[in-house]
């Protein structure tokens, strides 16, 4: 059964299409990724989904229904502009949002004082939002997101402005959530979260899904044919034609290499050059797929 599904959804503001005969579907209890360069329809979709903008064409359904205003309690949203009443007490914020989903007064009062806790915000539950750094109205979004133990949790770049520690809770969190039964799409720049935490995936390049699926079928797919190589010495061999592209970080470089390109071939020109310390062919990562198959649509040699 599936959670969402979007069938040739299509939105346009004015001459410009944001998201064009999108399709995809987010089947029940996944991790889904929906990802994408900056100005690919990401946000607009997951705005569509919750209805704050309605498609032009083609069909919505959650929960197998139509777009209807009946399951947005069953829904939790962190959009990518934060919506907190800074004038607002932490603790009113977050009962003021449990109201709204039917929480009882009791309850409230419980599920308040533990995420606080968890949180480390506690002590700030008499202060007003404006008060609260980045990181903090982040961590509170967050609390209001999931505060009614929703079915489907949407997630727009939920780890902005988190330091590692806050970043590793909410990650710890949404495993939490996950392992509760729900639903949870995410929309983020991290690849390396997408890769860990994500069953699968949906690239949307233009407006249009570019590749979707289960991350492992889609790494399949694109094949072993990825090396990571760390030395020192000289970078010439990166302009061996056996190498379709190449992300170079100095002394150490991920390369794509062309088709039938031989790796052993390519291994005995580096050390004639450098001095290696790893070769190792490998699994394309998710930030290689990302760049690949973006640039593969009009884009450079290198990133």
């Amino acid at each position: 059964m599936s959670s969402v599904e979007f069938q040739s959804v299509t939105k346009d503001f004015g001459d410009v299409r944001a998201v064009d005969h999108l399709t995809f579907s987010i089947p029940q209890g996944s991790i889904y990724g929906i990802l994408g360069p900056n100005g690919a329809g990401k946000t607009t979709s997951l705005r569509m989904l919750m209805q704050i903008i309605l498609p032009d064409s083609g069909t919505i359904r959650v929960f197998g229904q139509y777009q209807k205003n009946s399951y947005l309690d069953r829904i939790g949203y962190l959009p990518e502009e934060r919506g907190l009443y800074r004038k607002m007490k932490v603790n009113d914020v977050v009962a003021f949002f449990g109201e709204l989903h039917g929480i009882k007064p009791s309850d409230i009062r419980k599920r308040t004082t533990f995420w606080l806790e968890r949180f480390d915000l506690l002590e700030w539950s008499n202060r007003k939002v404006e008060e609260l750094s980045r990181g903090m109205q982040q961590k509170l979004q967050f609390i209001i997101t999931i505060f009614h133990e929703p079915d489907l949790i949407i997630l727009d770049e939920p780890f902005t402005g988190l330091d590692p520690v806050n970043a590793q809770l909410v990650k710890d969190i949404i495993m939490e959530e996950h392992k509760r039964g729900a639903t949870i799409i995410f929309s983020t720049h991290l690849m390396e979260q997408v890769e860990k935490l994500c069953d699968r995936i949906c690239l949307i390049n233009k407006g249009q899904a570019i590749l979707e699926g289960k991350i492992q079928d889609i790494k399949q797919k694109f094949g072993k044919n990825h090396l990571i190589v760390s030395y020192t010495g000289d970078s010439d061999f990166l302009s061996d034609s056996s190498i379709q592209a190449y992300n170079d970080y100095g002394n150490y470089v991920e390369i794509l290499l062309a088709k039938e390109a031989n790796p052993q071939a390519l291994l005995k020109k580096i050390v004639k050059q450098a001095e290696v310390y790893k070769f190792e062919l490998v699994e394309p990562s998710m930030h290689e797929i990302f760049i690949e198959t973006v640039q593969s649509l009009g884009g450079d040699k290198n990133e």
